[in-house]
């Protein structure tokens, strides 16, 4: 039998807490046999651990495993200065209004570029500039580039590249990137198992960088352009382009974040 002290659960009022609301949705989870559940809790709330980890054990009889994950405050700037919230004064800013003002892609990558455990500025302004401050920018224009390649040489990105790896020849930074793409399962198996979707958009942001820093040079030094006279410049610099684009994209379609064709 569960025993739960009430008071935890009505208010002097006799109106329900927002625990007795948790209990009964984490409840629901148990009886249709999640054996995790996932509590994401404000900074100001990390004394509600404790009770809402023993109301779980004992509603589950110990057998369903409780994980709460705190998450810091975020700041909202706008032009320049902080963007004040007072839910009293009615002074304050859902994540539908971040996504009517912004983009639901620039909320859904900033938001979750940062770890839980560190406060989070989100510049109002920084996040739709096309810059390389933009880290959603950054790296859906990654994305768009590596296709405009390819249309420009009038290739199916999506076709399978046939190619003889004794042919494979890399330079400096080629081989860069190839070490940042081997890394590409590690990040995910880490971001599942520690929960830390953070970690995706950081590593898609750093494989991001390696590529553009890589492109530029091609502006001064024709050997390491992509394209020569409308042709490949080598079949190895074809193939990294490719494993770029399908980790990007992959990347952010686990973010929920798109990957334009266009820029």
């Amino acid at each position: 039998m569960v025993m739960i002290k009430t008071a935890h659960c009505k208010k002097n009022d006799l109106s329900w807490t927002y625990f007795a609301g948790d209990l009964a949705y984490h409840n629901n989870k148990i009886k249709r046999n999640f054996d995790i559940l996932i509590n994401v809790l404000g900074a100001d709330h990390t004394g509600y651990i404790k009770r809402i980890n023993a109301g779980v054990e004992a509603l589950s009889n110990k057998k369903v495993k409780l994980s709460c994950k705190v998450s810091q405050l975020v700041k909202l700037l706008k032009d320049g200065k902080p963007f004040k919230m007072s839910k009293r004064k009615g002074d304050y800013i859902t994540v539908e209004d971040l996504i009517h003002e912004v983009g639901k892609d620039p909320v859904r990558f900033i938001m979750l570029s940062r770890s839980n455990e560190v406060e989070l500025d989100f510049d109002f302004k920084k996040v739709t500039e096309k810059t390389k401050d933009n880290p959603v920018y950054y790296v859906q224009y990654c994305y768009a580039r590596i296709c405009s390649v390819f249309r420009n040489l009038k290739k199916d990105l999506n076709e399978k590249i046939n190619f003889d790896k004794e042919e494979l020849k890399v330079n400096f930074y080629e081989r860069q990137i190839i070490k940042k793409l081997s890394e590409w399962p590690k990040c995910v198996f880490i971001s599942t198992q520690k929960m830390e979707p953070h970690r995706i958009p950081v590593y898609l942001y750093e494989l991001a960088t390696l590529f553009h820093s890589y492109w530029n040079l091609g502006k001064d030094n024709v050997s390491f352009r992509f394209i020569n006279d409308g042709e490949p410049a080598s079949l190895t610099k074809l193939i990294i382009l490719k494993c770029i684009s399908l980790v990007v994209k992959s990347g952010m379609n686990l973010i929920g974040v798109n990957a334009p064709n266009k820029m």
